[in-house]
């Protein structure tokens, strides 16, 4: 059952991407082109999303414990370290540089965008090394 409501929830986010537009890299790339073509569109994406899980937190966290798992599974740590900073580093860097991140790349790639064909294959080797760095 879990299986398919994730791949329900990732299509039903998959659609949302293309319907906003955000599987588009120059939306994004324009959104962040502050002195040229500013597109604030993303700024208004993020913003519905951002209130869409403030309600769904609120609503979820009423809850003794989570529809489909046993118990919530909440981060426990709370220091900073270097891989906290690198990480979004890098992935703001990427996001800045292709117009992609892993939601809208993926998507994109089912749509058949060409960029798609050289960021996801790059995007999977990089989480591929950041898993095998990790683990040594």
């Amino acid at each position: 059952m879990s299986i398919l409501v994730n791949l329900a929830l990732g299509l039903i986010f998959g659609v949302g991407l293309v319907v906003s537009g955000m599987s588009d890299p120059a939306k994004v790339l324009n959104f962040l082109d502050l002195a040229g073509s500013f597109d604030p569109s993303l700024a208004f994406v993020m913003g519905g999303a951002v209130l869409v899980t403030f309600i769904g937190y609120r609503l979820a966290w009423r809850r003794h414990t989570p529809l489909l798992a046993p118990r919530f599974r909440v981060p426990s740590r709370t220091d900073i370290d270097a891989r906290l900073i690198l990480g979004p580093a890098l992935f703001g860097i990427g996001w800045g540089l292709g117009g992609f991140c892993p939601g809208p790349a993926l998507t994109s790639l089912g749509l058949g965008a060409a960029g798609t064909l050289v960021f996801v294959p790059a995007m999977l080797a990089g989480m591929w090394a950041a898993r095998r760095l990790a683990s040594d």
